[in-house]
């Protein structure tokens, strides 16, 4: 009897030592578990970090070199004399400290695989990098740069920033060996085109900015880079409508009155054509017709609308041919009317009466192309609440300041 009650009671504290070692075994599980679930919230953080440094690694224009079909070069963020090789064979893998210490994701890696999403869409790629407003050396085009103090002048002070790479020092200014900043000459010109003088400019720009600026350097400001804009724009080729619009303006240059002829797209409100003629025969009318058709590689309107000069119907069907329609001797209250290209001409006058006649015809000529640039690529216009260049297929990126913009891409 006493034997039996002690194998009882050790099978009773066998099944208790068990109970508590099970218990402990799931205690000690779970913890495990929860510091898995600690390392991999921590690794996952630390990932994230490195994702954050791989954007600004892109963002700086430090863009990986694909040498091989999974080899990539990634430079070095904190030495530019050092690269880093980014493999993919299988697992990422890349030869930098911080991957061989850690074995996580590091920012070369990810800034690669960024990259390889990025340039499937080269429209998106595009548009990180005009976000992105680097600095660049105006010699080697590096964006490792670093600002070097700063430049004082009789317009302001000016940052100075070194190239990390050919070591010049340089401003970021677009137009250089100017009295003036290329915001400054921006303003100018936005001022002219809108209707003030150029003595008017000078003051303004001397009571708000205590630069003295003589007119005639403002006029000179002027043509020299709308010259360079025209350059630009000229080549750029618009995507007009089948409806143009054709009307001439008197203007008076050096006492004489002479022919402004314009061209307008009724789609896209594009300033096809202009020019200044002395006499508004056939042979004038065709050879604003001739510019348009070059201007727009030899495109074709279906309908073109005019006012009742004779010569517009001879012309049209000697430049065109027998298959556009002329509307002819339309009136400013007809259903069909020339009224969006008078519209223009009011633009036009703005300008014009300002200057109180034009000093010559070839003066009267840049006048017209420096206004055709401005009301196509600067002007938003009030129906289409764009420009009738974007209107037009032709978006240049050109940023909230247009003039800027437009001066930076054709310098």
């Amino acid at each position: 009897m006493k034997l039996c009650y002690l194998f009882i009671k050790l099978a009773f504290n066998t099944h208790y030592i068990y109970g508590i070692l099970h218990k402990l075994y799931i205690l000690i599980s779970v913890i495990d578990m929860v510091f898995d679930m600690i390392g991999e919230v921590e690794k996952q953080n630390l990932e994230n970090l490195r994702k954050i440094r791989a954007y600004s690694i892109l963002a700086k224009g430090d863009m990986p070199k694909m040498i091989g079909e999974e080899t990539f070069i990634v430079p070095s963020q904190s030495d530019s004399e050092k690269r880093y090789t980014v493999t993919h064979n299988g697992s990422w893998k890349c030869n930098c400290p911080d991957f061989q210490k850690t074995g996580l994701m590091c920012k070369h890696i990810q800034s690669v695989q960024m990259f390889l999403k990025l340039r499937d869409n080269a429209d998106i790629l595009e548009l990180k990098n005009e976000a992105s407003n680097e600095i660049r050396c105006d010699r080697c085009g590096s964006c490792h740069v670093i600002k070097r103090g700063k430049r004082k002048t009789k317009t302001g002070i000016r940052q100075r920033y070194e190239c990390k790479e050919c070591g010049r020092r340089f401003t970021h200014e677009p137009i250089k060996h100017r009295k003036a900043t290329t915001k400054l000459i921006a303003l100018t010109m936005d001022l002219y085109f809108k209707g003030l003088s150029t003595r008017k400019i000078g003051d303004t720009i001397y009571q708000f900015y205590g630069v003295k600026v003589d007119h005639t350097t403002i006029m000179r400001w002027i043509n020299t880079f709308m010259a360079k804009i025209r350059e630009h724009t000229d080549k750029l080729e618009p995507n007009v409508g089948n409806v143009w619009h054709i009307d001439e303006q008197k203007i008076k240059a050096n006492g004489e009155w002479f022919y402004s002829w314009n061209i307008l797209d009724e789609n896209t409100r594009f300033l096809i054509a202009n020019t200044i003629t002395k006499q508004r025969s056939i042979f004038e009318t065709e050879m604003v017709m001739k510019k348009a058709k070059r201007n727009t590689q030899g495109a074709n309107p279906e309908v073109i609308i005019t006012d009742g000069m004779p010569a517009y119907h001879r012309a049209i069907r000697n430049e065109f041919g027998n298959d556009v329609v002329h509307i002819g001797n339309v009136g400013i209250r007809d259903r069909i009317n020339n009224n969006i290209l008078e519209r223009y001409h009011g633009t036009y006058r703005e300008r014009d009466k300002v200057m109180r006649g034009l000093e010559n015809d070839s003066t009267g000529k840049q006048m017209n192309e420096n206004m055709r640039t401005y009301y196509n690529f600067i002007r938003t216009h009030s129906v289409i609440g764009k420009t009738p260049a974007e209107q037009a297929g032709i978006n240049l990126n050109l940023g909230r300041n247009k003039w800027i913009g437009l001066i930076e891409q054709s310098l």
